[in-house]
């Protein structure tokens, strides 16, 4: 029985949000969950608003299944206050590409320079040419974001240093210039392509904002959540489709080339094998955010710009304000405001629930967190025939062991499930965290 009921509660934190989901019909009205009623541990909240108002927080929210679960505003901001998305606004960016595809506008395919002109950059044209939309979309131009001012877009600021699609680099420029594709492919401004895609259709009222070279999105924390419930729910609201394509939905937010695995199109992807950060050309090794679920993709902006969605969890977490270091992709911070979160869910959002074993007698594994190797354990003498590590997508690894010894060594930071029968026919379980 008690096996059951743990099962069965890990199947409610972790059940598929999609066919569940709570949609708000207008900016006022919007349903709330209280934590209490999901079995979260209330006693942790505190803690989380005390770390987000140190951090000069100004909007936080939490939202299960579309449900605001938790919401709390700072100072004098409230739930009408605008903010700027910073760099999580090319996440909109890239949303709004792909309905200009889907509408036969663009394909991302083209060159940029279809329309953008020859001659956007200063490359010579061969190489100008090999630009397309696409590598715009995934950081990948060849641009050098060496240039003294890597927001500038004069075709000057845009130097050759490499060929389209062999060097991924975090560069504001070619990024923000998909604002021109979208004018000259569509006929509208990107500010009237917003609203009509968007604004009218899930109810993300904003505008993009030009401080110097840039365009920066502005909305209230809740367009913030409309715009990761739309993502959440496939392209869809309340039952109507916002956007048809999933091959292009499901790019956004996938790998979309192999220099940095946790880039999709303008989204940060979190579990992994690697990442990248800007201003670096060093591949590390690891997920993310550690804390964070494995399977989140991410709109991360300067200052701490936040939107996560877990669709494992139907979770989307939002936080707007400042913070300390100007970071352009705080993953740090994000990560550790889901070190808080996962407290308050009484477990870690990165792993499964903590899982029962068959055999209630079974030994804990040690030690804990592990690093390329631990001691399971067995009670008595009975020979193990096969062990399994398994994350929380559900993928497994067989592991390797001898007697009570299991190797770790090929398994990506993280917190694991592990699995093993036994000669007898029992099958024994538990959770462990690898650490490197």
């Amino acid at each position: 029985m008690r096996f059951l009921l743990a099962v069965t509660a890990t199947l409610l934190l972790f059940r598929p949000a999609h066919g569940q989901l709570y949609f708000p019909p207008n900016a006022t009205t919007w349903d709330t969950l209280a934590p209490d009623d999901l079995g979260w541990c209330t006693d942790s909240i505190p803690q989380l608003y005390d770390f987000l108002e140190q951090s000069n927080t100004k909007a936080f929210l939490l939202l299960k299944d579309g449900r605001i679960v938790l919401e709390k505003y700072f100072g004098t901001f409230t739930q009408d206050s605008l903010w700027y998305w910073a760099s999580a606004g090319k996440t909109v960016t890239a949303f709004l590409i792909g309905k200009a595809q889907e509408e036969g506008y663009l394909s991302i395919t083209d060159t940029s320079s279809t329309y953008l002109g020859t001659g956007w950059t200063s490359c010579p044209p061969n190489k100008e040419a090999m630009i397309t939309v696409r590598h715009q979309l995934t950081m990948t131009t060849g641009l050098d974001d060496g240039v003294p001012d890597v927001d500038c877009t004069d075709p000057s600021c845009l130097q050759y240093l490499a060929d389209a699609g062999t060097r991924w680099a975090y560069h504001n420029a070619p990024y923000t210039l998909l604002d021109g594709v979208i004018n000259a492919a569509t006929g509208q401004t990107i500010n009237a392509y917003l609203f009509n895609k968007l604004s009218l259709t899930i109810g993300l009222y904003g505008a993009y904002l030009q401080l110097g070279y840039n365009n920066v999105l502005f909305s209230t924390p809740r367009g913030m959540a409309r715009f990761g419930l739309m993502m959440l729910a496939d392209g869809t609201w309340d039952g109507a489709t916002v956007m048809a394509d999933q091959t292009y939905l499901n790019a956004m937010r996938t790998p979309s080339q192999n220099l940095n695995e946790s880039y999709g199109y303008l989204w940060w992807l979190n579990g992994q094998p690697s990442y990248m950060l800007p201003g670096f050309q060093l591949v590390i090794p690891g997920p993310l955010m550690p804390h964070a679920p494995q399977d989140a993709y991410n709109a991360m902006g300067k200052n701490g710009q936040l939107l996560n969605i877990s669709p494992s969890n139907g979770l989307i977490l939002v936080r707007m304000g400042e913070l300390p270091g100007g970071l352009f992709v705080p993953n740090l911070y994000n990560d550790t405001i889901w070190q808080h979160v996962n407290a308050i869910l009484c477990t870690a959002t990165s792993v499964p629930a903590r899982p029962a074993t068959v055999s209630s007698d079974a030994p804990h594994p040690y030690p804990d967190p592990a690093t390329d190797e631990l001691t399971w354990p067995r009670s008595g003498t009975t020979e193990v025939r096969a062990a399994w590590a398994i994350a929380l997508d559900g993928r497994r690894s067989r592991l390797s062991y001898q007697g009570d010894h299991i190797q770790l060594g090929h398994l990506a930071p993280g917190a694991y499930v592990l699995e093993r029968r036994l000669s007898d026919g029992r099958v024994e379980r538990a959770q462990v965290n690898v650490v490197r």
